[in-house]
């Protein structure tokens, strides 16, 4: 059986203020993918949301980043660097931010821990229905953990419960699905019966979901 690590998943949904010059927009994410270079950083990239799956929040750009404990990632977060791009170049620009963490378990391979350019993610955030008890959210988890079973595109995904509540709006429930590029979800998402089989076990308890499609965008250099 592959072996596994314990990584700290970091999600930060952004939405762009309307008619924001390009030139910003490149400023935001250029500095934002700069931040891969702090130690802290496992993994991390930013670019555009590829594809909006909720109405009620309309998410216009996504980051995604990895780290080893919940401590490095609270070193990047007041790290100089970050916050010097979120103040210079972030904030200025952006109506709405959304960030929600967990704590997840990947494969050791590379591939898995640093999804390469071109891989397509899946990101969900759900939002229990209040006083849910415990064991129900793992019900949730469990099935969400079930799911690459029926989907053979899937090459990962991680799920667990967010613990820095601040900026995660209520949806205290996340998931990252992982596929080798955009055909793949398409292929998953064409398979209706059984995407629908999977959604009502869980619907019944849950108030909201959030779902966004993200591509991992080039390394900076071969983008500017």
């Amino acid at each position: 059986m592959a072996s596994s690590q314990t990584v700290i998943e970091h999600v930060v949904l952004f939405k762009v203020k309307e008619d924001t010059d390009p030139s910003k927009v490149n400023a935001m994410l250029s500095g934002l993918n700069g931040l891969t270079s702090l130690d802290q950083v496992l993994h991390l990239t930013a670019g555009p949301v590829f594809r909006n799956r909720s109405s009620s929040l309309s998410f216009t750009h996504a980051l995604h980043s990895r780290y080893r404990t919940k401590d490095d990632l609270a070193a990047y977060a007041a790290h100089p660097s970050h916050v010097g791009v979120v103040k210079d170049s972030v904030l200025p620009i952006v109506d709405d931010i959304m960030a929600v963490d967990w704590v997840a378990e990947v494969g050791d391979s590379d591939d898995l821990l640093s999804p390469p350019a071109g891989s397509a993610m899946r990101l969900t955030f759900l939002k229990p229905k209040e006083n849910l008890a415990d064991e129900v959210k793992h019900v949730i988890l469990g099935v969400i953990k079930g799911i690459k079973g029926n989907f053979s595109q899937i090459k990962q995904i991680t799920c667990g419960e967010n613990f820095s509540p601040a900026r995660a709006k209520g949806y205290s429930l996340a998931s990252l699905a992982i596929f080798p590029g955009v055909s793949e979800i398409e292929a998953v998402d064409s398979n209706e019966e059984l995407v629908k089989t999977q959604k009502e076990k869980v619907k019944d308890f849950l108030e909201s979901v959030v779902v966004i499609d993200y591509l991992v965008p080039p390394p900076q250099s071969a983008s500017l």
